[in-house]
């Protein structure tokens, strides 16, 4: 289709095309008259057609010759509906639609839409802004008021909700559906009823074709009633997801499932006439929904974010389950986690030694790389099955369960000064969990590397002193942009640990090891249930540890081979480094090194958490469907708090709110045990 010249008036194209009985079946006329009447007063367009009977006469029948004989089906059953099983599939489809528009059968609504309307969503717009009398006035003077109750219309809709419900039946009927609803085993399948029951409207159609709905006959109610069965048994498969886990695959299927079967309720509220004033009223809603479905068919940012929230919701929900074990309450506790972040900075400050000498070894790029990932990823794993903490590990854990406190339905009623308090003992876990990371990691790489020093009879740090302390000097080095990247990979390990534990639910991977003959046999049903519990509790966290090391590690390596200034700053390997560094140069620094690199140690802790926090937040806000901006008065009461008890935000100081703070926790973790 051809642009059209923008100063052409709707009454030239009249007199150019509908002066005489126009046969021709060229959507031309029709698009010009389209893009014409939008740049008018469409009152204007009424009152010229009213006056003049014979322009009116040859465009209804220009009209009604275009659309005679082009079925709309594929409009209500294909358009803003899943056509993919996955979702990158799907996604690819989408791109390659946007880029280059599929070739239609031109006999088709479908393909008439596509090449009469440039921009569907703007016509849509503009079609909406029109006063309702007028586009009254517009279908009755092209005698389509009424087209809803032809034979032919009622027919195609009912065509079209026998397709998608044709369809709907194989996808609900597969195992791995029906697994995530089992309460639907032993009873009446309600898409098998349904399509029965659309079958049976459309033997009652051929019988007789006058045949017309109203909201009081049987067979429309039968068919409403079964619609709402099928959406039951998508909310109850998709609440399931937190028991069974999800695949990518299932997710999809339940959600075309669900496209499907809402479909199959607004074509059926179509054929619904109670009265002469609803005849116009659903020819005109066809109408609009036909353009409706149009404009979102290749709706990108509609499949993402229908794709991916129930798996970041399900991803979010194992690490908030994580994260209350990282909110500390008491004394004890608060002192247990600086003992566990001790342990997780003795352990650092050897891979600080460690690194350092794996970047004396000569070779490529690439051999680096693995030795740093391994030296990370050994370290990581080592501090989780030991107990111990890494304190930036613990924001994308937090994060998910501060919001799923918020977000629980018992929760609604919440005093925002509870979650304020909740708040600050989550803070003073993290600083804690701060303060013993560094305050090991420093004096241990101190004391590796004097003892290397004593050992050799060398100072090993020499070489690489300026080096560690130049990165650690905001000013001469990219370590704030470092400290993000690491604080990206922190949220990205949260995601990987989330996806792990929803994929060993789904496929059951505990009940196999617990079950599986050959090792039952072999080791013994004890040992066999034990490494089933320990794989449970376990896999997630050493998976998502090993691919944090690796991302730390091999990020440096693969910036210089591409010529990019990329790498990682992580606190408490910055206060190690910052150790190395000083012995390097036999502590003779300059005092502005000093407390540059000193003041920049917590700086590149700030800045890990702030990314890894923030993304978490996001992802668990999106899951759960929450508005940031119904949260402003909860973050304001944070800051209120905050100024008024500064010191219960970094120190375990008692107070009244600490049960009650308590209890929000207790609920989460209670809703929990229930989704199990």
């Amino acid at each position: 289709m051809k642009f059209f010249n923008s100063s052409t008036s709707f009454e030239s194209v009249l007199k150019k095309y509908f002066s005489f009985k126009n046969e021709t079946l060229s959507l031309e006329p029709f698009a010009e008259f389209l893009e014409s009447t939008k740049r008018a007063d469409f009152t204007d367009v009424l009152n010229f057609l009213k006056s003049n009977s014979d322009f009116a006469e040859n465009f209804k029948h220009y009209i009604h010759n275009i659309f005679k004989g082009r079925p709309f089906n594929l409009s209500l059953t294909e358009a803003n509906i899943l056509s993919e099983n996955a979702f990158f599939p799907e996604l690819k489809k989408r791109i390659l639609n946007k880029i280059l528009p599929p070739v239609e059968n031109e006999k088709t609504v479908w393909y008439m839409i596509d090449n009469v309307s440039l921009r569907p969503k703007k016509d849509l717009q503009y079609l909406h802004n029109l006063p309702e009398n007028e586009i009254d006035e517009f279908l009755d003077l092209l005698d389509a008021s009424n087209f809803i109750i032809q034979p032919n219309v009622k027919k195609e809709l009912i065509f079209s909700m026998s397709i998608l419900s044709w369809r709907v039946t194989g996808m609900a009927m597969e195992v791995e559906v029906v697994r995530m609803a089992p309460q639907y085993r032993n009873l009446d399948n309600p898409f098998l009823a349904l399509q029965n029951e659309l079958e049976a409207l459309t033997e009652d159609l051929k019988k007789d074709p006058e045949l017309q709905l109203h909201s009081k006959d049987s067979r429309y109610k039968q068919i409403k009633i079964y619609t709402e069965h099928c959406h039951e048994f998508v909310n109850i498969a998709f609440k399931n997801s937190a028991k069974y886990g999800i695949s990518g695959k299932i997710n999809q299927a339940l959600l075309k499932i669900r496209q499907q079967t809402e479909r199959i309720y607004e074509i059926v509220q179509l054929l619904v006439i109670d009265n002469e004033g609803d005849i116009t009223i659903k020819s005109k809603q066809l109408i609009f929904n036909i353009l409706n479905y149009k404009s979102h068919k290749n709706n990108i940012a509609d499949l993402i974010n229908d794709s991916t929230r129930l798996l970041s919701h399900l991803i979010t929900n194992h690490t908030a389950e994580t994260g209350t074990h990282y909110i500390t309450s008491t004394r004890k506790e608060y002192m247990t986690m600086f003992y566990k972040a001790s342990g997780g900075g003795i352990i650092v400050g050897a891979l600080c030694v460690l690194k350092m000498l794996y970047g004396y070894i000569p070779g490529s790029d690439f051999s680096h790389a693995f030795l740093y990932s391994m030296n990370y990823a050994m370290g990581f794993i080592m501090i989780y099955l030991m107990g111990f903490t890494l304190a930036t590990k613990q924001p994308a854990m937090t994060a998910a369960t501060m919001t799923k406190v918020l977000s629980e339905e018992g929760n609604s009623k919440r005093n925002n000064t509870e979650f304020a308090h909740l708040v600050s003992k989550l803070f003073r876990s993290q600083f804690i969990a701060f303060v013993g990371n560094v305050l090991l990691s420093f004096p241990i790489a101190l004391a590796i590397i004097y003892g290397l020093d004593v050992f050799f009879s060398q100072n090993l740090a020499v070489e690489r002193s300026d080096k560690l302390l130049k990165d650690l000097d905001p000013f001469k080095s990219k370590a704030i942009l470092h400290a993000s990247i690491a604080g990206f990979y922190l949220f990205i390990s949260g995601i990987i640990s989330g996806n792990i534990g929803n994929n060993s639910v789904f496929y059951q991977i505990p009940e196999r090891i617990a079950k599986n003959l050959s090792i039952r046999s072999f080791l013994g049903k004890k040992i066999a249930k034990s490494l089933s519990k320990y794989y449970a509790k376990n896999w997630p966290g050493i998976v998502s540890n090993f691919w944090f090391g690796v991302f730390l590690g091999a990020t440096a390596p693969i910036g210089l081979f591409f010529g990019l200034d990329l790498d990682i700053r992580h606190i408490t390997f910055a206060a190690g480094n910052f150790a190395l560094g000083l012995y390097g140069k036999d502590f003779s620094v300059d005092s502005y090194t000093f407390w540059i690199s000193f003041v920049t140690v917590f700086l590149i802790g700030f800045f890990n958490f702030l990314i890894s926090f923030s993304l978490s937040m996001f992802l668990a806000f999106r899951s759960r469907k929450m508005n940031f901006g119904q949260v402003s008065e909860i973050y304001k009461e944070i800051f209120r708090y905050f100024v008024k008890n500064p010191f219960k935000f970094f120190f375990p100081l008692s107070s009244g709110l600490d049960k009650k703070a308590d209890d929000l926790m207790s609920s989460t973790l209670t809703n929990k045990k229930e989704e199990h």
